[in-house]
């Protein structure tokens, strides 16, 4: 993504926390960065456009730093704590991005923003199967359910978080509220 593409994201970003999916308008994007709307589209054909960018950038950004965060020689546990101390320092950096990933609204935008969607749960099950599947293995975690549906219950309840942080004006400290969620999510899954 070019720079500018990145300004125009993180704008739409501020814009989609501040006023949700209805006020994110080419018209108040380019007010909110002092373009012409012109200029918006010279980057970007359409607001769509723009939100399947964002979350494009947060998916592939997200695999980078995911990758970076957990080292081989952790146990599971460490590594599942490494992934999402990551994530929780990310979200709370740019809390626009959580508008993003979980707006409900966005859900029902298009097509191509639903499949940018799914690409970023994928991103984030790509690096949770691993981490389960070994903990399973070394008999860390529970095996009385399959991993799959391990991740499931991990990802629904870091995603309700993000949602209630959200809806609360991010005003709750979210690395340490995530940092409970995940004593509690070990105390579920450990053996």
């Amino acid at each position: 993504m070019k720079e500018r593409q990145l300004e125009i994201v993180e704008a739409a970003g501020k814009i989609l926390t501040a006023s949700g999916v209805k006020g994110l308008t080419i018209k108040n994007l380019a007010k909110e960065m002092q373009f012409s709307e012109s200029a918006i589209y010279r980057h970007f054909q359409s607001k769509e456009a723009i939100i399947v960018a964002m979350l494009n950038y947060l998916a592939e950004g997200m695999d980078q730093r995911l990758a970076k965060a957990v080292r081989t020689d952790d146990s599971p546990e460490e590594k599942l704590r490494s992934l999402f101390q990551s994530h929780f320092n990310f979200f709370k950096k740019r809390p626009y991005f959580v508008v993003a990933a979980f707006s409900d609204g966005l859900m029902e935008e298009s097509g191509g923003i639903n499949e940018a969607i799914l690409k970023l749960m994928n991103v984030m099950q790509k690096h949770l199967m691993p981490i389960i599947g070994e903990g399973q293995q070394k008999g860390d975690f529970t095996s009385a359910l399959p991993a799959e549906e391990l991740i499931h219950i991990i990802m629904g309840s870091f995603r309700l978080q993000k949602l209630k942080w959200r809806m609360e004006g991010f005003k709750f400290d979210l690395k340490k509220d995530g940092e409970r969620r995940m004593q509690s999510l070990l105390a579920l899954i450990k053996n």
